[in-house]
């Protein structure tokens, strides 16, 4: 089998084995075909087992070279080293060149996110267009601050996944895991106005989707990035104006009354805590500046 081969074996393995997304394993692939072109190209290299430490890390200050970001370089060097993973697994291969690489030190930048009060001007004072388009855009808004959810899971909600008796809501996340997520009774308030609307709008179809665009059907996901853009330019000045700065913006509200870091964990659906642990730093950050701009003496010298 041939370099590229091998490429197709793992995709394929990624959607039956590991459960992943279409749309997720197919991200592995420019990567590694970037990766074959650079070795093929720089050293003549037509099979795996020639591959060294060394020819990793020439591509990897390629990468560098051409201006992309630690964070960025590091994603491709782990789905190198995911793909090394698998043809170990396979029997392809005896060595792991990958695991004498070291990625380049990433930056660390705290989340990006929007204040409470932005947000509650934004839920309680902007004025949405009194139809169907603006009821869902401000529910779109709502659930994202309400929930933590992804756009991905966002976008693939029905209305099937909203149930009442129990006030959750149910979404599909990474790695097509399940994940069953509260919420309180505004957003069920909004959510029940909003579906009984929907139905007389767009029938109840089946599959029935919660938020549908302009055409009916399944809202897409640049549609509702420009609706989250669109009403957060409204009443904050941060550069992101995104899906996930809500995300963002609903760990840090969590956070800094009072919830554990594990439930909010829990409710992202983060594989590690380390991951929801950013979220600290920046609630901390936040106090920091809080306190410098209440405290009578936090300028005073020692």
């Amino acid at each position: 089998m041939g370099l590229h081969e091998y490429i197709d074996s793992f995709e394929s393995y990624l959607i039956a084995e590991r459960n992943c997304s279409q749309a997720t394993a197919q991200e592995y692939i420019p990567t590694l075909v970037g990766f074959v072109d650079y070795v093929v190209t720089a050293h003549n290299i037509s099979e795996w087992e020639e591959v060294e430490p060394a020819h990793i890390r020439e591509w990897v200050v390629s990468l560098m070279g051409r201006g992309l970001s630690a964070y960025t370089v590091n994603k491709k060097l782990s789905g190198l080293r995911s793909f090394y993973r698998f043809m170990l697994m396979r029997g392809y291969l005896t060595v792991n060149p990958t695991r004498k690489v070291v990625g380049p030190k990433k930056e660390k930048r705290l989340p990006v996110f929007v204040r409470e009060g932005e947000m509650d001007n934004l839920l309680d004072h902007i004025t949405f267009p009194d139809d169907f388009m603006g009821k869902r855009d401000r529910l779109i808004l709502m659930m994202f601050y309400s929930t933590g959810i992804r756009l991905a899971e966002l976008v693939g909600m029905d209305v099937q996944s909203v149930d009442f008796y129990t006030n959750t809501i149910k979404v599909l996340g990474k790695r097509n895991k399940e994940r069953v997520i509260p919420f309180g009774a505004e957003l069920r308030q909004t959510l029940k106005e909003y579906i009984a609307l929907r139905e007389r709008v767009n029938g109840d179809e089946s599959p029935c989707p919660l938020f549908v665009g302009k055409k009916g059907g399944r809202i897409s996901r640049v549609a509702v990035r420009e609706a989250v853009h669109r009403y957060l330019s409204e009443v904050t000045t941060i550069k992101k104006r995104s899906p996930h700065v809500l995300r963002h913006s609903f760990a840090t509200a969590m956070l800094n009354n009072g919830a554990e870091l594990e439930v909010v964990k829990q409710l992202l659906g983060h594989e590690s805590i380390a991951t929801t642990e950013i979220y600290t730093h920046t609630t901390f950050e936040e106090l920091k500046k809080e306190y410098a701009k209440a405290h009578p003496r936090a300028d005073a010298e020692d």
